[in-house]
Parts: C-alpha cells; sequence; structure tokens
C-alpha cells in the first residue's frame, strides 16, 4: 500500500512540472467513504462533504475554490456538485481578517481553527438560489498553508483543511459532515478588492 501512495505521489509531482497539471481536480477516493475525496496536503485541488446523506464535491468542470479578501473579511468559497448533478457553492464569510492582499498574507490561515456559529457567515447556493445558514455549531480548520515557488516565484498555496456544520435551514436541522478539502490557491482564484 504504501508503495501505492509513493507512486501516486511520484506521478502527481512528474506531471505537475506543467501548469495546467496544478490546476486539475484530482479525486483519489477516501478508504472509509469513497463518496468523498481522501485527506490529504498534496494540492489535489479537490474537497468533499457529506450534505445530509448527499455528497458535496469537486468536479474538473468547476473551479474548486475562489478566495475573496475585501475590507476585514475573507470569502471562502467551495464550488461544486451537489448530489452528483446540481451546481452549488458555500461560502464561508469570516471577518477580522485585515491585511490580506498577497498570496503570502493567507499564510495567518496555517492551523486556524473557526468557530462557524460565532465567528463566521455561512451561505449555500444552488440553482441561484442563495440562503444564509442559521449555524447551530460547526468548525472550519485550515490545518495547513504550504507556499509552492516555481524558479523562485511564488506560484501558489496549498491549503488543506476540514470542516463540519450543523443549521436551519427553514426551520429544519440539517448538517455538513465529514468535510475536507485540499486547494491550490493562485492569483487566479484569490483576488483582493479595494474600496
Amino acid at each position: 500500500m504504501k508503495f501505492i501512495s509513493f507512486f501516486a505521489v511520484f506521478i502527481f509531482l512528474f506531471f505537475s512540472c506543467k501548469k495546467d497539471s496544478l490546476d486539475r481536480t484530482i479525486f483519489i477516493p477516501d478508504k472509509d467513504y469513497p463518496e468523498l475525496p481522501a485527506y490529504s496536503e498534496w494540492g489535489y485541488n479537490s474537497f468533499g462533504a457529506f450534505y445530509e446523506r448527499n455528497t458535496f464535491v469537486s468536479t474538473d468542470r468547476i473551479v474548486p475554490c475562489k478566495m475573496v479578501a475585501k475590507d476585514d473579511t475573507l470569502n471562502f468559497v467551495l464550488s461544486g456538485l451537489w448530489y452528483h448533478q446540481v451546481n452549488a457553492s458555500l461560502t464561508f464569510s469570516i471577518p477580522h481578517m485585515i491585511g490580506l492582499k498577497t498570496l503570502e498574507d493567507l499564510s495567518v490561515l496555517h492551523n486556524l481553527v473557526i468557530d462557524l456559529k460565532e465567528n463566521c457567515i455561512v451561505k449555500w447556493k444552488e440553482n441561484n438560489q442563495q440562503t444564509t445558514f442559521d449555524v447551530l455549531s460547526g468548525q472550519l480548520w485550515f490545518k495547513r498553508y504550504q507556499l509552492l515557488r516555481v524558479d523562485e516565484t511564488v506560484n501558489r498555496i496549498i491549503l488543506s483543511g476540514t470542516f463540519e456544520i450543523k443549521f436551519l435551514k427553514k426551520g429544519l436541522p440539517e448538517s455538513f459532515s465529514n468535510g475536507r478539502f485540499d486547494l491550490g490557491i493562485s492569483t487566479e482564484n484569490f483576488i483582493y478588492i479595494t474600496n
């Protein structure tokens, strides 16, 4: 099994010399939940979670993550497919994130745990209908920040972590569980907006 893991990493690194390879979504199934990608910290541009009993996962058809920093708020947006067919996005609006102008500034996220009930606004969008969740409990954990340089120039960062959310939607309790992400963030999907 270790040989297979080593081989997979070798193949990824070998092909990652091409820029478009770094932008692809690589789905490696989790051993316990094969409908979700396995948690990794390799920049596979994947994420996944159970939304109730259905999956919400990244796909090659949609850019899996966008980050928008404006004023003192960082919007962390995951976009993919819900229930295998519906385009959807999950947005975490994180306040008190001052001075995030470059990819290097996002290093403040390393090992940062955010209480979603106390310190975040969480929104869900499907079929162009957006809902703000009444969060009951939850956590967004940016476990690891990694800076990737190519020829001494910053190419992208890799953000890896987990999330869980319990909330009310139209008065009914719902949840995201087993959430995990491993995303490459470059200047193409990180935007700093000035006033």
